[in-house]
C-alpha cells in the first residue's frame, strides 16, 4: 500500500514538473530554418553552381570527346572486326583498352576535383547561411532556431524566406563592394 502512494506521488510530481517545463516554454520565440531549401535557392548558392559549371565546363567537354572517340572506335571494331587481319584487330582492342583507362582515370580525377570544388562552396556557403541565421536571430528576438531533425513543426515557425532575404542582402551588398 505504501509502495503504491509512493510510486502515485513520484507520477503526480512528474506531471507537475512536465506541466512547469510547457508554460515556461510557451514564452519562447522559436522559429525553424529549411537549410535544404536554404542551400537549393540561395542567390550565393545559384552563384557557386553557375562558378563550378563555367569552371568544369571545358573538362567536361573534353570528357565528352574522349567517350566519342571511344565509341567510334569499339564501332569501327564491330563493324569492321571480321575483315581486319589478327594482328589489326589486337592492336585496336589494345587502343580501346587504353582509351577506356584513361577515360576512367580522367573520369574519376574530374569527380573528385568537381567534389572539392563542391564542397568548398557548400562550406563558405554553411557559413553565409549561419551569419544570416543568427542576424535574424537576434534582429528578430529569438530564443530558439532549429534547423536539422525536427518531425514536425508548425509552419507558421518556418523563418527560411526570412533567412534567404537576408541571404540575399548578403549578396546584393558583397556585389557592390569593388
Amino acid at each position: 500500500m505504501k509502495r503504491q502512494f509512493w510510486i502515485l506521488n513520484m507520477l503526480a510530481a512528474g506531471v507537475l514538473m512536465l506541466a512547469t517545463s510547457v508554460t515556461t516554454a510557451a514564452g519562447l520565440k522559436i522559429g525553424y530554418v529549411d537549410t535544404g531549401r536554404l542551400l537549393e535557392e540561395a542567390p550565393q548558392a545559384r552563384a557557386a553552381t553557375e562558378q563550378l559549371k563555367r569552371e568544369f565546363a571545358p573538362r567536361e567537354e573534353e570528357m565528352i570527346v574522349i567517350q566519342n572517340e571511344l565509341k567510334a572506335l569499339e564501332d569501327r571494331l564491330a563493324r569492321d572486326g571480321a575483315v581486319m587481319s589478327e594482328s589489326e584487330r589486337k592492336r585496336m582492342s589494345v587502343d580501346i583498352l587504353a582509351k577506356k583507362r584513361e577515360f576512367r582515370r580522367k573520369q574519376d580525377e574530374f569527380r573528385e576535383d568537381i567534389n572539392l570544388r563542391r564542397n568548398d562552396a557548400i562550406g563558405a556557403l554553411q557559413e553565409l547561411i549561419k551569419q544570416a541565421i543568427e542576424k535574424v536571430g537576434k534582429d528578430g528576438k529569438y530564443d530558439l532556431i532549429l534547423y536539422e531533425g525536427i518531425a514536425f513543426a508548425n509552419p507558421d515557425l518556418d523563418i527560411t524566406d526570412i533567412v534567404l532575404k537576408g541571404l540575399s542582402e548578403i549578396e546584393k551588398s558583397s556585389s557592390r563592394k569593388p
